[in-house]
């Protein structure tokens, strides 16, 4: 890069080259200034680990130099350790700057809405609070380094159903309270390099459209000063998403679509300024990051990465149950059974997907804890298909009846949860679940290790004694598991997401999804926030994971600032047991008597604290005003009402230790909102006074709350397809069903599945999501806008009910 300021630099641009710099030059790197010495940076995946695929300018998932895989964010979230994740984005910078990528596309921060969502595995948390202290933690790591974070999928992108074009209806004050809440402190506290502008529209505009989203909520009122990077495919037409605030379109649109929106400044269609305020933004992207992309003197230590993802994984292993079994007695003799141990799930699937540089397996991993002879391991089930024979079965239970311990390690293969597709339900395969019941009718002392995304329902959880949630835990998951059986570390992990009993219990679950919109009735009561209120049971509540050793809370004193603005809490922790163990003090907040209606508790601080036996430490959580406070859309900001507030000190949010109250002057009663305490639009309670109680507000109850009537949510007919229709919703076609056969081969030749690879048994799924907006993604940039309108025209005409002119968003293209 020169040595000049990026505004001299752009007062020397020719229009087509500020045009040229709003898109990808191919599908990782920006556009390159020759003349001016302006080099070009490349973005790259992803959130547990690094991807540069061996082609350069590929998109390939498979074929890729190898990085360290370190822990999905649903392992590290559970950690509820930032000091951890910190250090875990430090190596990932690392390793960026390691494959000269200066721009690492993480974290993201998107709240786990439903326990199906198919990205579960790559979000932190169902909490804003937990999820923003583990994002700007990543962040930081990561920029410490040099290298730029991209803070995604902003905003409202919890779905992966239809979510290339499917409209969030989502009410102002969930949305400000929950789903931006989770963006927020990361843009203000940590300033990421850039912020991601997801697929789908909210509120009726497609995020990479809405100006206020982008240039109102993150640039004026948050103060970003960063690019806005869309996601991949997610920028239709620049000359609608550049003055809309969304500056960089990824992966590159090719010449012609340089021209279409040269032809709209020429016309006066676009202004001027927005292409220059966008242009400026990315040479000042360009200038602060180049220079730490390069080839390192010292390269990035593996070995050590490789411990540190060893060590996080433990972190984030959560023990949900244990009667005596764990940790695993010296001279133990143990059956390890089930395939995941020697073939292990281990990360997600989709683009985050990382070719590891090593994978430690539980089997080789307990077996050098133990001894090889102390352990005798059997498959129980096929590790593709998720079936078992009964030779398999015999198998497992002759192990099992000769062991002190079995050992069972279940959980979802890469079909069962990918990024593209949501689940349909939280069950096993019906193999794993099958396994267990019969390995526990041999032995009792049966250990269940799960390897996992997000929530299972676990039907045999009352009969068996101890139960391991491991998550998908990287490279390193397996002898971090073998750590924690064997009690050579701490099962330091607590749930950041409720484990329902079963998926018909959980509000979102009844709710429409699709085929337009996904409404949001469920409005604040997301994850323990509705449990909690309705008092339904859970398998394992938010914030639950139990230790090897035991801690005693005292001293616990609770006191305010002199302007009453910012609460203190501080409280001495012991361990009381015998060995080194980790806790996490959580402190809930319970609005007394709220004019509006507010969830039971929310989680606003936390503390993790790492003690030696027979040591104590005094902690001191801080809540400031906004722990208080929530939106109000009458006076259009936070509203700190007065009145009585109770603390609550817990180990989990069902675990509460200490309760006490403080009194809080606040900024007055504002005026009334929608709905007025918990009444809906009959003026009768609205739902979550009881579980027998529908799951979530009402349509009319929600319309009341929205302000206004709910779009409709009717599928597009044959012949009116639109932008925005799914594939999935044209399967009724001849040429629908065409059209998806050729995506999917396209697809798996873009990503570079190799034969038998898992996520070609979800091609077809994870394709059927896709809408026309994506075509010149898809095709890499060989059908263009253009393009892309005449095949939806002749989908439609094909389809045999006429025709109507879709809708271009912006202008006819090419």
């Amino acid at each position: 890069m020169p040595d000049t300021t990026p505004a001299d630099l752009l007062a020397q641009l020719t229009a087509a080259e500020r045009v040229s710099l709003t898109a990808g030059a191919d599908a990782w790197s920006t556009r390159p200034i020759a003349r001016l010495g302006i080099p070009a940076i490349r973005l790259g995946d992803g959130p547990h680990g690094v991807r540069k695929p061996h082609d350069g300018s590929g998109m390939s998932m498979f074929d890729s130099h190898p990085a360290t895989c370190f822990p999905t964010a649903a392992a590290l979230g559970s950690s509820w350790d930032p000091v951890l994740v910190r250090q875990v984005g430090e190596a990932l910078g690392r390793e960026a700057a390691g494959h000269g990528i200066a721009v690492l596309l993480g974290p993201g921060v998107n709240l786990k809405r439903t326990p199906v969502g198919g990205r579960n595995f790559e979000y932190f948390s169902e909490d804003p609070h937990l999820s923003s202290r583990m994002g700007g933690a990543w962040v930081g790591g990561v920029q410490s380094t040099g290298i730029g974070a991209s803070l995604k999928h902003f905003a409202a992108n919890n779905t992966e159903q239809r979510r290339y074009g499917v409209n969030a209806i989502v009410d102002e004050r969930a949305l400000r309270e929950l789903y931006l809440a989770s963006f927020e402190s990361v843009v203000i506290d940590e300033h990421p390099a850039t912020v991601m502008a997801a697929y789908n529209q909210l509120n009726g505009s497609h995020c990479t459209e809405s100006a206020w989203l982008l240039q109102e909520v993150l640039r004026r009122e948050w103060g970003f000063e960063g690019v806005v990077v869309s996601d991949w495919g997610a920028a239709w037409d620049r000359t609608v998403s550049i003055p809309a605030g969304n500056d960089l379109a990824m992966p590159g649109l090719g010449a012609r679509d340089d021209d279409y929106v040269l032809d709209a400044l020429r016309s006066g269609a676009m202004a001027p300024d927005a292409l220059d305020a966008s242009a400026a933004r990315i040479l000042a992207l360009v200038s602060r990051h180049a220079g730490a992309a390069v080839d390192p003197v010292d390269p990035p230590d593996l070995d050590a990465h490789h411990r540190l993802a060893r060590r996080a994984s433990a972190a984030g292993t959560v023990l949900l149950k244990n009667e005596g079994t764990l940790p695993l007695p010296a001279g133990s003799r143990v059956a390890l059974i089930g395939a995941f141990a020697a073939d292990p799930r281990f990360q997600g699937a989709g683009s985050s997907h990382v070719v590891p540089t090593r994978v430690d397996t539980l089997l080789t991993s307990l077996g050098d804890a133990l001894g090889v002879d102390s352990v005798v391991y059997a498959p129980g089930y096929d590790r593709t298909h998720s079936v078992s024979t009964r030779t398999q079965i015999a198998e497992a239970q002759d192990a099992a009846r000769s062991a002190d311990v079995a050992v069972v390690v279940i959980g979802l293969p890469e079909v069962f949860e990918t990024e593209g597709v949501d689940r349909d339900h939280l069950r096993l395969p019906e193999s794993h679940n099958r396994l267990v019941e019969a390995v526990l009718s041999v032995n009792p002392a049966t250990v269940v290790v799960l390897q996992n995304g997000s929530p299972v329902e676990l039907p045999w959880r009352n009969e068996v004694p101890a139960i391991v949630e491991g998550y998908l835990g990287g490279q390193a998951s397996g002898s971090a598991m073998a750590d924690v059986l064997v009690g050579a570390a701490e099962p330091g992990g607590r749930l950041a997401e409720t484990f329902p009993v079963a998926y018909s219990d959980h509000p979102v679950s009844l709710l429409p999804n699709g085929p337009v919109t996904v409404e949001y009735r469920e409005s604040l009561y997301v994850g323990y926030r509705y449990f909690d209120s309705v008092g339904s049971d859970v398998a394992f509540p938010f914030g639950h994971g139990l230790s090897y050793t035991s801690f005693a809370w005292s001293d616990v004193a609770v006191s305010t600032d002199a302007d009453g603005d910012v609460v203190t809490v501080q409280l001495t922790v012991t361990n009381t047991g015998d060995r080194a163990g980790s806790e996490v003090v959580q402190v809930y907040v319970h609005d007394v008597e709220s004019s509006i209606f507010r969830p039971e508790q929310e989680l606003r601080g936390f503390e993790k604290v790492s003690l030696e036996p027979g040591a104590a430490s005094r902690l001191s959580i801080r809540l400031d005003r906004r722990a208080f406070s929530f939106w109000s859309p009458t006076a259009r900001g936070w509203v700190l009402e007065p009145g009585r507030f109770e603390i609550r000190v817990g180990r989990s949010s069902r675990d509460i230790h200490w309760r006490g109250t403080v009194e809080l002057g606040g900024d007055g009663a504002p005026e009334p909102t929608r709905p007025t305490a918990l009444e809906g639009s009959t003026g009768e309670p609205i739902a979550y006074r009881s579980p027998s109680r529908e799951l979530g507000f009402s349509a009319a109850d929600f319309e009341h709350l929205l302000g206004h009537p709910s779009p409709p949510n009717i599928p597009a007919r044959p012949g009116h397809y639109t932008l925005d229709t799914a594939v999935r919703d044209m399967q009724g076609t001849a040429a629908g069903r065409v059209l998806h056969r050729y995506l999917a081969r396209q697809a798996l030749k873009t990503i570079g599945a190799p034969d038998g690879a898992p996520v070609d048994a979800v091609a077809g799924d994870v394709v059927a999501q896709l809408t026309f907006r994506m075509f010149p993604t898809v095709s890499e940039a060989t059908v263009g806008r253009r393009g892309a309108l005449r095949l939806l025209a002749l989908v439609n005409r094909l389809s045999g009910i006429g025709r109507r002119r879709p809708r271009d968003g912006g202008g006819t293209g090419r």
